[in-house]
């Protein structure tokens, strides 16, 4: 009986820190989404409001990272519950990182929108992947929520697809400066904001890995992950 209680009381404590990853995933994405529309309508206050709530996301990390912790010297999990814990923690920080680029790409607004941004549009430059990399930070929060394996090992892929994005803006960006000097603030400033961008869809793909490494035990950072079964042409 005193096993079971133990039991139920770890599984409740993990699933309260696991709700408030959660919120805290909730929160970012909303911080992303707000920052890239201060990239287009230059909202100088909303702008501001994005920076603000950086101050919320840090103080998230720092209360769950504490919670991880005595978690583990209170429980001491093993096995499964402990790559768990783990992988929560490493997500917690990646939700901070890109906290931490939201609040860039909104600095950078309010920078480029003072100045104006002459022979430019900044913001069809990084609309794709923009677009790109906010689905799959959505759809890597949806994985890490029902630890669906399958649904983030399609997730890894698509970092692939947001780097050759960025490559074409980065070589997009460099014609138009050497074309006309004019928009060479400009261009530095939405490739910075593309930067940003890419690295979001770097944390989002981390946050797949660590689902795969709970559902697996499988730890496939830097190694090129094998494909599904399904997948695999017939000998």
């Amino acid at each position: 009986m005193i096993g079971e209680h133990s039991s139920k009381q770890y599984d409740h404590e993990l699933e309260t820190i696991r709700s408030k990853v959660l919120l805290m995933g909730g929160l970012v994405e909303t911080q992303f989404l707000d920052a890239m529309t201060c990239f287009r309508i230059g909202n100088s206050e909303r702008a501001d409001r994005v920076i603000a709530e950086d101050d919320e996301v840090n103080q998230l990390e720092v209360s769950l990272d504490d919670a991880c912790s005595h978690l583990i010297v209170r429980r001491q999990p093993t096995a499964n519950d402990l790559r768990t814990v783990m992988a929560t923690i490493k997500v917690i920080t990646d939700l901070e990182r890109i906290g931490d680029e939201a609040s860039k790409i909104a600095r950078t607004s309010k920078s480029l929108h003072s100045r104006g941004a002459p022979g430019l549009n900044h913001y069809e430059m990084v609309r794709t992947i923009a677009t790109s990399t906010s689905d799959m930070l959505h759809d890597a929060l949806d994985a890490f929520a029902r630890l669906d394996g399958k649904q983030a090992l399609q997730l890894i892929a698509q970092d692939a697809v947001i780097d050759h994005e960025f490559k074409s803006i980065m070589r997009n960006l460099i014609t138009f400066m050497m074309e006309d000097p004019r928009t060479i603030s400009s261009a530095l400033d939405t490739l910075w904001v593309a930067k940003a961008i890419e690295r979001i869809g770097d944390h989002a793909k981390n946050i797949a890995e660590y689902v795969i490494y709970v559902v697996e035990g499988k730890d496939i950072r830097h190694t090129r992950p094998a494909a599904p079964a399904a997948d695999l042409p017939a000998a």
